[in-house]
Formats: C-alpha cells, sequence, structure tokens
C-alpha cells in the first residue's frame, strides 16, 4: 500500500506582515530540545509505555480487522493511496511523521483548512470542524472516518514505534506550533497521544485557548490515575463526536463538559 506524504511550500511574508504570536521580552524557548533523563521519565513513565504496549498488543483482534476494512474502503472509493503522512510536533517539538488514513481526495487544498485554523487560534470560538459545514474535499465516508476518529487508527504504528503514547495531547501540525506564543508551548512537554484530556472533555465544544490550558495541565499532571479515567472515556466521547457531526454543534454560545479530575 503506497503513502501519501505532503510537502508544504514555503511562503513568502508580504511586507507590513506582522505575526503576534510571540511576547516581546518574554525568552522564547528553544525547540526542538533534548530532554533530560528526568524529562523523558516524567513524559514516558514505565508504567505509561508498559500501558501502551499491552492495549496494542492486547486489542489486535480488534483493531487489525477494522483498520483492514477501512483500508479497503479507501482503496475502492477513492483512487490514490491508502494512508497519508504529515509531519507533526511531537515530544519537546521533535518533528516525526504522523500516519493516518486519507480521508480527502488527492491533491486537495490545504489552505482552506490553514485559514480556518487561523480563525480559530484568534477568535476564541468552539473548535467546530469544517466537516459541520460540509467539506468537499472528502471521500465517500470521509465525514463518518473522521467524526469517529478511525481515520486515526494507524498512529497506533506511531505508539509503537515511541512516537506517540495512547494519552497525550493532540499532535498539533507544523504551521500550528509556529503560531504558539512561548508559554502555549509547554503542551509539547508531554508525549502526544491518540486520546486526550482535551478529547474527552468537549473537544469540539472547547476553545483553542482551552484546548492548550487542558494540554499543559495534562503535562504537568500526568499519572496513571488520569490515563486510566481518560481512556475510560475516550469511547463515550467518540460516540459523542458522532451524533454531534449528525447534528451540527452551535457555533457560539456553547460550553465545554467538565474536564476530568485527579
Amino acid at each position: 500500500m503506497r503513502v501519501i506524504t505532503v510537502k508544504r511550500p514555503l511562503r513568502k511574508r508580504t511586507p507590513g506582515t506582522t505575526v503576534n504570536r510571540i511576547h516581546r521580552g518574554d525568552p522564547e524557548p528553544s525547540f526542538p530540545s533534548n530532554p533530560s533523563r528526568e524529562e523523558l521519565a516524567v513524559a514516558l513513565p514505565r508504567w505509561k509505555r508498559f500501558i501502551d504496549l499491552a492495549m496494542v498488543t492486547l486489542l489486535i483482534p480488534v483493531w487489525l480487522p477494522i483498520m483492514t476494512l477501512i483500508a479497503l474502503w479507501v482503496a475502492v472509493t477513492s483512487p490514490g493511496p491508502i494512508f497519508y503522512q504529515q509531519p507533526r510536533i511531537g515530544f519537546k517539538g521533535r518533528r516525526f511523521m504522523l500516519i493516518k488514513f486519507r480521508t480527502m481526495k488527492v491533491n486537495a487544498e490545504t489552505h482552506i483548512h490553514e485559514a480556518y485554523l487561523e480563525h480559530l487560534i484568534v477568535s476564541d470560538r468552539p473548535m467546530i470542524k469544517l466537516d459541520a459545514t460540509g467539506d468537499p474535499r472528502l471521500i465517500p465516508g470521509g465525514k463518518f472516518l473522521r467524526a469517529t476518529g478511525l481515520d486515526e487508527l494507524p498512529q497506533i504504528f506511531n505508539v509503537l514505534k515511541g512516537e506517540m503514547s495512547l494519552v497525550g495531547p493532540r499532535p498539533c501540525t507544523v504551521v500550528e506550533f509556529e503560531r504558539y506564543a512561548p508559554e502555549q508551548r509547554a503542551r509539547v512537554n508531554a508525549l502526544p497521544g491518540l486520546t486526550g484530556l482535551w478529547q474527552v472533555s468537549g473537544k469540539n465544544r472547547t476553545t483553542f485557548r482551552q484546548m492548550i490550558e487542558m494540554d499543559i495541565f495534562y503535562s504537568r499532571t500526568i499519572s496513571l490515575s488520569l490515563d486510566l479515567k481518560i481512556i475510560l472515556r475516550t469511547l463515550p466521547a467518540i460516540v459523542g463526536q458522532f451524533f454531534d457531526s449528525v447534528q451540527p454543534l452551535p457555533r457560539s454560545g456553547a460550553q465545554p463538559t467538565p474536564p476530568v479530575k485527579t
């Protein structure tokens, strides 16, 4: 099966353009950085790696047949590669290639999503996906795969490689990371995950600021009990997100569900 890798062309900044993502006077963190043993032990304790490998191994009879069916569906319904690869920001700002099922047509424009992300960052509005209003770039069944998170199942291989964990902040894109203020970059002090505190605490009902706050909170309070609570709340959250995709969320005035408490 072929894998598609997306390369972004360099964009020139027009004269007079300013980017307000750096607070002058604050030291800008250096990314990527080389974590110390202590930092690695906090971000990826032995119990966390054990849970990752144990759950992935024990659930092979579940996720492998599902992935096979999805791969066949993508291959039959849309010409092109089955998988989609994209550079993402991982632990301490290190880049890695995230893999997922392709849910958009080949050579689909990405500037629409980038402009929408920029709007969400500055507007502090609920992070409703473009899928909710209809996206012609999606392949048949793409909206369902994205609403249920099934398109992200191949990230199990990122987990096996140690680039991700089952639980952690959503791995952001390079473009998104470039727009973070220095204090917001603390969200990469934890391994990115397939599910996380933000995903089970409202996700599309929350704002960009709330997402950042929850991810930083998680990176500072990683614990076995918190990970288990998040894992147990993941399936109900996915079901809720699916029904939200059928009945689009309101664009304003939405309140996120209470985050997991330790």
